[in-house]
């Protein structure tokens, strides 16, 4: 048997957050881009299963599907966050849209994402509208991963929008791509039956 010594207990106490929920519950104005290119500002009242309902600041509520959204983060740090996004024009030029069938996604296990996020390395996250986010892995949940960018700057990515996932000398951390290389088995959090784990 093998495992990554605290995956487990981080997926028990975290996997089914969601910063939709949180924001819902403070109130506070955030920032989203979506897929259409548009960024839109707005408060979210309500978290249904598959839509928001946010409160934009017109005479009533509109609703937003979950999946049209690519990323997000608090209002007040917008003027800091924005700046930090670069852009891949090849990748905008595609026009990708969001799969709605979870199979056709650019898919990263938790087992890659849990070493990265210990390790603190910096990885580029491509979006599918062509956005590069620089930043370490801060923490991930079944749907989304928060990403800290310079100067610990907070963005949350959702895991349906990712295009790709690199480090510096060009790994790629895709399912499709660790199915092949298994990075998490060269982690110093990788335990087999019958080792003990060093750190």
């Amino acid at each position: 048997m093998a495992y990554l010594s605290g995956l487990n207990e981080y997926l028990d106490a975290h996997y089914s957050e969601s910063v939709f929920d949180t924001a819902a519950k403070e109130g506070r104005l955030w920032e989203m881009h979506l897929h259409s290119q548009w960024i839109i500002k707005a408060r979210i009242t309500e978290v249904l299963t598959y839509d928001l309902e946010l409160d934009t600041g017109s005479s009533k509520d509109e609703v937003l599907p979950k999946i049209q959204i690519k990323c997000l983060y608090p209002e007040s740090i917008a003027d800091s966050a924005k700046p930090l996004m670069g852009m891949n024009r090849k990748v905008k030029d595609l026009e990708l849209a969001p799969h709605l069938s979870p199979r056709y996604r650019n898919h990263v296990k938790n087992k890659t994402l849990f070493p990265l996020m210990k390790d603190k390395g910096v990885l580029f996250f491509t979006l599918l509208g062509g956005e590069i986010i620089k930043g370490i892995v801060a923490g991930f949940t079944r749907y989304e991963i928060t990403a800290h960018m310079k100067g610990g700057i907070p963005i949350t990515l959702l895991r349906h929008a990712i295009y790709d996932i690199r480090d510096k000398k060009g790994r790629c951390y895709l399912k499709s791509s660790q199915e092949k290389f298994q990075d998490w088995k060269k982690s110093r959090l990788y335990v087999q039956e019958g080792t003990e784990l060093t750190i």
